[in-house]
């Protein structure tokens, strides 16, 4: 399992355990499905920027992971400055440049999972390219919206669940 996943599971199992600590009782944790797509674009001349969107969702958590940036076939020997524009912390849109490739002496790299909160946008703001982003898009879904039945069912099956007593041990009498 992938260090970032490994993360993501961490933090929902804490999330989980803080709302089963809420008020009315203990919950039992919201179960989590996690999916990962392949993601891919590709920055050139003719198209300088790309946009990842998605749609909001209540109860779903989307993450771009970023794994590589390279150039590809047709790329000439200049530097190709790709930025990522996000959100920060603020809420304010910010600008960085993550990577300056240029054909003879970089013409790739690796960015380790780099994760970003989707609307980002990629522009490719010197060079021609073409510039290939790959990477994951992970989808973390808590779904709150447990059945009637899977709640009794979770229920019976916590009462066929009951501990014995300890009996003490039978004396035998006469030991040689």
């Amino acid at each position: 399992m992938a260090a970032g996943t490994a993360a993501a599971l961490a933090f929902l199992n804490q999330e989980s355990r803080a709302r089963a600590g809420a008020v009315g009782g203990p919950r039992v944790p919201a179960p989590v499905t996690m999916d990962s797509f392949f993601f891919g674009c590709e920055l050139s001349g003719h198209t300088r920027s790309f946009t990842f969107k998605v749609e909001e969702e209540d109860d779903t958590e989307h993450v771009l992971a970023l794994n590589m940036l390279c150039l590809t076939e047709g790329a000439k020997d200049e530097c190709n400055v790709v930025e990522v524009v996000a959100r920060d912390h603020d809420n304010q849109e910010i600008a960085v440049p993550v990577a300056n490739l240029r054909l003879s002496c970089q013409p790739m790299l690796s960015l380790d999972d780099f994760q970003l909160q989707p609307p980002v946008t990629f522009r490719l703001k010197s060079g021609s390219g073409p510039v290939r982003i790959t990477g994951r898009h992970r989808i973390v879904c808590m779904n709150n919206d447990l059945s009637e039945e899977e709640s009794e069912d979770e229920d019976s099956e916590e009462e066929e669940v009951k501990l014995c007593g300890v009996l003490p041990a039978k004396k035998h009498g006469g030991r040689p």
